[in-house]
């Protein structure tokens, strides 16, 4: 691998390690395969990367997963191929609904029966949860609003003021 290569594939691959998405390898296999003009099969991928195949074969099923690869054929192969995905839209699209969106809608589940728990035990008699209550509409607050985001990105639309204004309670911006 040339120099300019290697910088490459090394530099996505570090940057991928930290993104808690892809690992390091997964990183490096799909810079790669990102600059190569021709699709490589698992044995090309394990040379050029000083890998094991049954390696690279793992790391390349996640990647396909995460739909940042794709399968190709070539003619007169049986090998199977692979090529990097250009269309960084829909990957991204990919990665926010499947990876973040989740997370966040499960920390919204959480303070909604978090919510409900409070209210049970006010019911109850057993003291007041003003504090508790403020907190978690914070926290809900934040979190819709990332969940929010992600939805406007996902179908190609622009997060507006008028949309941020019903999902978040802004404070006012007035100084007194």
């Amino acid at each position: 691998m040339d120099r300019a290569r290697a910088i490459f594939v090394d530099g996505i691959g570090a940057a991928s390690a930290t993104t808690g998405v892809l690992n390091q390898l997964q990183g490096r296999i799909f810079a790669l395969l990102y600059l190569e003009p021709q699709a490589l099969t698992l044995e090309d991928i394990a040379r050029e990367l000083e890998q094991s195949k049954s390696n690279v074969s793992v790391n390349i099923r996640a990647l396909l997963e995460w739909h940042l690869v794709r399968r190709v054929a070539v003619g007169g192969s049986r090998k199977d191929h692979y090529v990097a995905a250009t269309d960084f839209w829909r990957v991204m699209q990919e990665i926010m609904e499947r990876r973040f969106r989740w997370n966040f809608r499960q920390v919204l589940t959480t303070v909604e029966e978090t919510v409900r728990a409070i209210e049970e035990r006010e019911r109850s008699g057993k003291g007041e949860a003003s504090f508790l209550r403020s907190r978690l509409e914070i926290l809900r607050a934040f979190f819709a609003l990332l969940d929010a985001g992600i939805g406007a990105f996902n179908s190609g639309k622009a997060l507006e003021a008028e949309t941020l204004r019903n999902v978040v309670r802004l404070p006012s911006t007035r100084r007194n």
